[in-house]
């Protein structure tokens, strides 16, 4: 059944996945009023896959759209989550909040969770679809992307590379699940059909913490 318009805050990592759904919620008619993006508690990073601000608020500015970047120790994120969506719902009048998840189902739960919390309904416009059919989708739709993070099983050669048919076809070849939803990695994206201007990446080196690969980006 097709759902009524509704006003629509996204939880937006920056990524390819988050980005689909919101696309995808805007296709269905709804009317997004803002992004939510949780950073590190120094505000230096986001949590999910390690973008600094000025990226996010490109990104942002391309969608035309306002972002609410909420630093965040991971003890208290669920609180500063839910805070946030409040916030965000009675200032633009929400009704609903959008997430890129697919077929997680742990994920779902607590989305419904926190979203119940903030008076609003989750909407999972990907959800339950299969992953590489959505990956082509994706590309078919002009969404452009980055890997920014990845697994050690990957490794660095992998990070800053641009989705296309051939890294789809090495992620296969590695074993590695084409969307990323396991957290094997994470991207940026780069543009979409829904930005006013492509987005400039800063110039990054490559890192390791722990057991994965980041971009470590050269930003103030």
């Amino acid at each position: 059944m097709t759902q009524s318009p509704e006003n629509i805050i996204c939880s937006w990592s920056g990524g390819k996945d988050s980005c689909f759904a919101f696309m995808q919620a805007v296709q269905q008619g709804h009317r997004p009023v803002a992004l939510l993006n949780i950073l590190n508690e120094n505000g230096r990073i986001s949590r999910s896959h390690g973008l600094p601000p000025a990226i996010l608020q490109q990104q942002a500015a391309a969608l035309g759209l306002p972002i609410h970047l909420q630093p965040s120790t991971w003890t208290d994120y669920e609180q500063h989550f839910t805070a946030t969506l409040t916030t965000i719902r009675e200032q633009y009048q929400a009704t609903a909040a959008v997430f890129g998840d697919i077929d997680l189902q742990p994920h779902r739960d607590w989305e419904e969770k926190v979203c119940a919390a903030a008076g609003l309904r989750a909407v999972l416009p990907l959800w339950q679809l299969d992953r590489k059919m959505l990956v082509y989708r994706m590309l078919e739709q002009g969404v452009k992307c980055r890997i920014v993070s990845c697994n050690e099983h990957l490794g660095e050669n992998f990070l800053g590379r641009q989705l296309d048919d051939v890294l789809i076809a090495d992620l296969e070849a590695a074993g590695v699940d084409v969307c990323g939803e396991n957290g094997e990695f994470h991207t940026v994206v780069t543009d979409c059909p829904l930005f006013s201007i492509p987005v400039n990446l800063p110039a990054y080196r490559k890192v390791k913490h722990e057991q994965y690969w980041f971009l470590d980006w050269d930003v103030k």
